[in-house]
């Protein structure tokens, strides 16, 4: 697993060891952030939920980024991502939430510009999460919202103000993002 483009570019992120984390392929992370340029949508503010490896909110620090939070709530995960910030040098441009993303969206202030989410595909639990974020102050206007999913689970084509504007499909991955 590598930073596709950017400033760090070519960069090997390390991933966690848990088995029920399953990291963005270098593919799919390529994909994501190809049709968030072709779209011109705002990366500057970034919430990466349910982080894992980190690796999506690091690839949107290495195309440009301002900033980045990432919400993960298991502890050897949260390490990683340290790490993989502090390997790619965007430590200061970062904050590591070890906590649930229920939690978490109680406590983060926002608007956010970009918000990545990526739940394990088996928990089914991203549409309440998904639902409260599009309702919540932790978005504005023109915020992006991209959200992993399986392919064999699509997810509602609306959540609140936020509605859908592109579906990929990579193999059992699915790709839907709202604006």
């Amino acid at each position: 697993m590598r930073v596709i483009a950017g400033e760090a570019k070519g960069l090997r992120l390390r991933r966690p060891a848990a088995r029920h984390l399953r990291p963005t392929s270098d593919l799919v992370r390529g994909a994501i952030f190809d049709i968030l340029a072709s779209a011109g949508a705002d990366c500057t503010r970034v919430l990466d939920l349910y982080a894992g490896s980190g690796a999506l909110g690091i690839e949107a620090l290495s195309r440009g980024a301002h900033w980045c939070d990432f919400v993960e709530q298991d502890r050897a995960a949260c390490a990683i991502i340290r790490e993989n910030l502090t390997l790619t040098g965007f430590q200061e441009r970062a904050r590591v939430q070890c906590m649930s993303v229920e939690k978490a969206l109680d406590r983060l202030e926002g608007p956010y510009d970009l918000v990545l989410v990526d739940p394990p595909y088996e928990e089914g639990g991203a549409a309440p999460v998904v639902a409260r974020l599009a309702e919540s102050s932790l978005v504005g206007r023109g915020s992006t919202l991209v959200l992993e999913h399986s392919w064999r689970r699509l997810p509602a084509d609306q959540w609140g103000p936020f509605v859908l504007v592109s579906r990929k499909r990579h193999g059992d991955t699915g790709v839907s993002i709202y604006r």
